[in-house]
C-alpha cells in the first residue's frame, strides 16, 4: 500500500485539514469557532441573494443556504487551502440561470455534477499550476461583465417594480422590459433598498469587523416588519424555509440532453478553478502560508458533487468570506467546517423568520457585491494598457453582458492565447550572424561572440533566439530558406538561446535538413540546449539523416567537425 503511495505521489493530494490536525490544540479551537461562527453569520444573507439573483422560480434561498453548508462543507475537510471557504458566489449566477432555462433544475444539478467531476480532473491531472495563468484582463472582463449582469437582474426588486410577466434574459430586452414598466415602481421598496445600502456601508465604515451585511439585512427586516411596508419578502414570493438538509438523491434528467450540458459544466469547472484558486492565493498573501492547487480542485471537485446531490448550486471558493476568516482569527479548516456548521444551525432553529427578510434588502446586498465585484478602478487601470490588453478585456466584457458567459470565457481565453503566441513570437528571433562572428560587421558592437572566429567561405550561420515553435516557424522559413546563397556547402543553426522546441518547430527543421540534402549541403546544429535536444532525439528519423556527430556542443566543436568533413571530402576526391 505504501509503494503504490509512493508510485502515485498520493502525499501530495493530501487535505490541508489532515495536515493541520497532527498540531491541533485547544487554543487553536478556540481560535477556529469564533472565526467559524462569523462567517457563518457573514454568509447568511449572501447564500440566500445568490440564490434569488439566479432569477429561477425553482431555485430558492433553501437552495444558496444548502450549497453554503454542504459544499462549504466538503471544501474546508478536503480543499488544499487552510483558510478557504466555499459557497455559492456572483461568478455563477448567469450561467446558472442560462441552464435552469433550458434544462431546468434537473439540468443544472447534472451539470454541477459534470464539473465536479471536471474538477477532480483538473486536480489529478495537475493542472492547478496551468489554471493560474488566465490572463487577467479576461478574468477582469468577465467578473466586471458578471456584475454588471446581476445587477440588471436585480432592478425589479431594487425598484420594486410590478411586471406581470417573466422579465426577458437578454441585456437589451431586459432594460426596455424595465422602462416599460417603470412607472410601477414601489417607492417603499426603493427606500428599503436604499436603506439597506446606507447601512452597509456606515456600518462598514465605522465598524469594519462587524457582518455588516447581516447589519443592513436585520435592520431592514425589522423596518419592514414595524411600519407593515408594502414590499415583497422571502415568505410571499418562496414561502418559509426548511427546517433543515433534503435527503440526499440523484435527479431526474433526461439523458439526451447530456452533451449539451458538457459546455456550461466545463465554464463552470473553469470559473470554480480560477476563483477559488484565486481566493487561496488571496489567502497565501494575508497569512505567509502556501496552498496545495491541485488538492483545492479535489476538494471543490468533491465539493460541487454533494452540492448537487443535495440539490444544491456550484460553488467555489469565496473572496470576501475567506478574507472574513483569516480577520477573524481562523486557524485551520476547522474554521471553515464550523462555519458550516453554524448555517446549519440557524437554518434548523431560525429558518421560519427568514421568511420575513424583505426582498428590497437582498436586491441592496447584491448591489454592494456587483459594485465590488466589478472592480471599476482594475477595470479603468487596464484600458490604459496595451491596446491587445484592452480589446480583450472590452470583448470579454461586452460578449458576458450582450451574449453569454460561456462565449465570452472561450473567446476570451482564445483571444488571450492567440495575443501570446503573437508576442511570443516576437521575442523569437533569427539572423544570419557570418560576418558577426568574424568581426566584419560595423554596425554589431560589441560582437555576439565574445571572441571572433574565422569562417570559412562555404560555410553560413544562423542564430536562433527566443522558443522555437509554431508562432516563430514562418520567421525561421523567411530568413533562412531564402538567405542562404547557392554555392554554400555547409549551414550551422546556433540555438544556444532557443529554451524550447515544440512539434512544428521540429518539423521546420526537418523540412529545412531536406532542402538542404537537395542541395548537397550539410547541416550542423550546435549548442543546443536541454529541452530541443530531448524533442530531437525523439525522432529517429531526423538523428538518422542529420548524423549524431552533425549534433555540436559549441560553434568551435561544429567550425572543427566542418574542418573534419572537409579533409575527408579532400581524402575521397584524391582516392
Amino acid at each position: 500500500m505504501l509503494e503504490i503511495g509512493r508510485i502515485f505521489r498520493l502525499e501530495m493530494y493530501t487535505p490541508s485539514l489532515f495536515k493541520s490536525l497532527k498540531e491541533y490544540n485547544r487554543k487553536t479551537f478556540f481560535s477556529d469557532l469564533t472565526a467559524g461562527m462569523t462567517v457563518g453569520v457573514v454568509a447568511l444573507p449572501l447564500a440566500m441573494a445568490f440564490a434569488i439573483a439566479c432569477g429561477c422560480s425553482d431555485i430558492t434561498p433553501a437552495s444558496g443556504l444548502v450549497t453554503a453548508i454542504v459544499a462549504g462543507l466538503i471544501i474546508s475537510a478536503l480543499g488544499g487551502s487552510k483558510y478557504q471557504i466555499g459557497g455559492p458566489t456572483g461568478a455563477f449566477v448567469v450561467i446558472i440561470a442560462g441552464v435552469v432555462g433550458s434544462f431546468g433544475m434537473g439540468g443544472l444539478i447534472m451539470c454541477t455534477l459534470m464539473a465536479g467531476l471536471f474538477l477532480i480532473l483538473f486536480g489529478v491531472l495537475k493542472m492547478g499550476a496551468l489554471i493560474r495563468f488566465i490572463p487577467y484582463p479576461v478574468t477582469t472582463g468577465f467578473t466586471s461583465g458578471i456584475a454588471v449582469t446581476i445587477f440588471c437582474t436585480q432592478v425589479k426588486d431594487l425598484l420594486g417594480l410590478s411586471i406581470p410577466t417573466a422579465v426577458p434574459a437578454e441585456f437589451v430586452e431586459k432594460w426596455h422590459c424595465y422602462c416599460q414598466y417603470f412607472h410601477t415602481i414601489n417607492w417603499w421598496a426603493l427606500g428599503l433598498s436604499l436603506f439597506t445600502i446606507v447601512t452597509i456601508l456606515v456600518t462598514r465604515r465605522f465598524a469594519p469587523k462587524a457582518p455588516f451585511m447581516l447589519v443592513g439585512m436585520l435592520a431592514a427586516t425589522v423596518l419592514c416588519v414595524a411600519f407593515d411596508m408594502p414590499v415583497e419578502t422571502i415568505g410571499s414570493r418562496f414561502q418559509e424555509l426548511p427546517k433543515g438538509l433534503p435527503m440526499p438523491s440523484f435527479p431526474s434528467f433526461e439523458w439526451a440532453a447530456l452533451p449539451a450540458l458538457v459546455k456550461p459544466a466545463f465554464v463552470i469547472a473553469l470559473l470554480a478553478a480560477i476563483e477559488s484558486l484565486l481566493s487561496a492565493s488571496v489567502a497565501d498573501g494575508m497569512t505567509g502560508s502556501r496552498h496545495h492547487p491541485n488538492t483545492e480542485l479535489i476538494g471543490q471537485g468533491a465539493g460541487n458533487i454533494a452540492s448537487a446531490l443535495f440539490g444544491g448550486l456550484p460553488a467555489t471558493g469565496a473572496i470576501a468570506r475567506t478574507a472574513t476568516n483569516i480577520r477573524a482569527g481562523g486557524k485551520t479548516p476547522v474554521s471553515g467546517i464550523i462555519h458550516a456548521v453554524t448555517l446549519l444551525l440557524i437554518l434548523l432553529l431560525a429558518g421560519q423568520y427568514a421568511a420575513l427578510v424583505p426582498l428590497p434588502a437582498l436586491a441592496g446586498i447584491l448591489a454592494i457585491v456587483c459594485w465590488n465585484m466589478a472592480e471599476v478602478s482594475t477595470f479603468c487601470h487596464l484600458l490604459t494598457g496595451p491596446k491587445q490588453d484592452r480589446a480583450v478585456l472590452l470583448i470579454t466584457f461586452i460578449l458576458t453582458v450582450m451574449i453569454d458567459l460561456v462565449v465570452a470565457v472561450e473567446v476570451g481565453v482564445v483571444l488571450a492565447a492567440l495575443l501570446f503566441i503573437g508576442r511570443m513570437a516576437q521575442v523569437s528571433n533569427v539572423e544570419m550572424i557570418t560576418k558577426e562572428i568574424e568581426g566584419e560587421d560595423p554596425e554589431e558592437q560589441p560582437s555576439r561572440s565574445r571572441y571572433l572566429r574565422h569562417i570559412p567561405d562555404n560555410v553560413e550561420v544562423f542564430d536562433i533566439q527566443g522558443p522555437f515553435f509554431f508562432g516563430a516557424v514562418e520567421q525561421f522559413k523567411d530568413r533562412v530558406f531564402r538567405s542562404i546563397e547557392p554555392d554554400m556547402d555547409y549551414v550551422l543553426l546556433r540555438m544556444r538561446l532557443v529554451p524550447t522546441l515544440d512539434a512544428s518547430g521540429l518539423h521546420v527543421l526537418e523540412d529545412f535538413l531536406s532542402y538542404c540534402r537537395r542541395r548537397n549541403i550539410t547541416l550542423l546544429l550546435c549548442g543546443v540546449q536541454a529541452h530541443p535536444i530531448k524533442v530531437i532525439r525523439r525522432d529517429s528519423m531526423f538523428i538518422s539523416d542529420l548524423g549524431e556527430d552533425n549534433i555540436c556542443e559549441n560553434i568551435d566543436t561544429a567550425l572543427e567537425r566542418i574542418q573534419e568533413l572537409e579533409k575527408l571530402k579532400k581524402t575521397v576526391e584524391y582516392a
